[in-house]
């Protein structure tokens, strides 16, 4: 084959399809903001923790409190926010939260630099971040609602993904070559720059959306309504308590993983920087075959085989040596809760968003992210006591066992394991107006 026919072959074999959605203009520059900030984003996973680690000498429990505070406002902000998302344009919402994200990382080495860095100010910083992904975060959710067609979220999804794992794959090692370099404090400064630029990409975004008039909004009639409308879907509670119970696993993991790479196999920044390469790994392997996994499968076993990859990755860490062989354990470790938690997003995200009507998805979206959101806390606060009173090992097999109880409950149940497609939306009359107040919430089974 002569080189131009080879070319030729390339582009055709790598080229995007008549109605990829990344031909779309709208949806294009929103996968681009993503992508830009999921790169800054590997930084601060490493940096933050890092920070808090080495710097700061946290321990344990400490490390557990910092992560509480990024779980906290979920619990105390996601349901009056839903209500206030409903009555707002999202896309200005995810903008100024990119551009706050920017400002809390930042303030890290200016503290640094300043002499004023301890965990008190990390704690504030996490409880500013928090604050961003309970209610940016969802606005962020919606706006993707508002870009592509309700069939085609699932490949919305998986593709948002590819792009938060393709900066996964360079991310990690490049930030843990810039960490050694200029130091954890300092890092944090490309995430800042990061965040800007995708604010920035965002500002040019057109969306048409619907809100409601100045007469229809009665603040705790509409919360009410959110929370009735979950509550009486079969669906979302099934799924409100299994992913709840993976993020309480997924916490009580996530605590003690930086401190059990550095305390008890002996990683430096670097080296766990590149073990953190397998992160990425797992998600652009789940990013690319999620879509094709959960058509063959259907979204409901595809979550739930998502959810017990994760568990054997926590459980091979806990048991795993302090050797060479740890090491490894650890990168494949990376690589499974990669995989298996993008497994478990964009099903859990689609599902979600494909049964809700458009004017109740701030409200929804809300509600659903507290419900799951706030076993978080615990389970933050559950591993770093684990971790300090027991052992690292003990933490990583809680989140083990605790996640592999989600997967055997998710086999029992039938609205779970037997859900094959993508269930239609609700009729958005049922739910929006005088209707919502007076709709009895039908008797739920198992």
């Amino acid at each position: 084959m002569n080189p131009i026919t080879l070319w030729q072959a390339l582009r055709i074999r790598f080229s995007l399809r008549p109605d990829d959605l990344l031909r779309d203009a709208v949806y294009r520059r929103l996968w681009t903001s993503i992508l830009i900030s999921s790169f800054g984003g590997q930084v601060t996973m490493l940096a933050l923790p890092l920070t808090a680690a080495v710097l700061l000498h946290a321990t344990p429990t400490q490390m557990g409190l910092l992560m509480a505070m990024e779980t906290l406002p979920f619990a105390l902000l996601s349901l009056p926010a839903g209500v206030w998302l409903d009555r707002v344009r999202k896309l200005p919402v995810y903008v100024v939260g990119e551009s706050l994200l920017a400002v809390a990382v930042a303030s890290v080495p200016l503290a640094w630099w300043m002499g004023w860095l301890t965990m008190s100010w990390m704690y504030v910083v996490g409880l500013v971040i928090g604050c961003v992904h309970t209610v940016a975060g969802s606005a962020a959710q919606i706006v993707l609602t508002q870009v592509v067609a309700r069939d085609r979220l699932v490949e919305a999804h998986a593709k948002n993904a590819l792009a938060s794992s393709g900066s996964e794959v360079a991310g990690p090692g490049v930030a843990g070559v810039l960490i050694k370099l200029v130091g954890a404090p300092v890092a944090l400064l490309v995430d800042a720059a990061a965040l800007l630029l995708s604010a920035a990409i965002l500002r040019g975004i057109h969306v048409q959306e619907r809100r409601e008039t100045a007469t229809q909004r009665h603040f705790w009639q509409d919360l009410r309504t959110g929370m009735r409308f979950v509550s009486s879907q079969r669906l979302l509670v099934a799924l409100a308590v299994l992913v709840g119970l993976w993020q309480l696993a997924h916490h009580s993991a996530m605590v003690v993983q930086i401190l059990f790479a550095t305390r008890r196999l002996g990683l430096s920044e670097q080296g766990v920087g590149l073990c953190y390469v397998g992160l990425g790994v797992g998600t652009v392997l789940a990013s690319v075959l999620g879509h094709r996994i959960s058509a063959r499968l259907g979204p409901g076993p595809s979550l739930t085989a998502g959810m017990a990859i994760c568990s054997a990755g926590w459980l091979l860490l806990a048991v795993a040596p302090a050797s060479a062989w740890g090491v490894a354990a650890f990168a494949v470790m990376l690589v499974l809760f990669g995989f298996g938690a993008v497994l478990v997003f964009i099903n859990f995200l689609s599902l979600r968003q494909a049964v809700t009507p458009a004017p109740l998805l701030g409200r929804m979206t809300a509600t659903m992210r507290w419900m799951t959101v706030l076993p978080a806390g615990p389970g933050a606060l559950l591993g770093g006591w684990l971790g300090e009173h027991v052992s690292l090992r003990a933490s990583l097999a809680f989140a083990g066992f605790a996640a592999l109880l989600a997967v055997l409950l998710a086999m029992r149940l039938n609205i779970i394991r037997d859900l094959k497609h993508l269930p239609e939306a609700e009729d958005a009359s049922d739910w929006v107006g005088a209707e919502a107040a007076v709709r009895p919430v039908p008797a739920q089974t198992t």
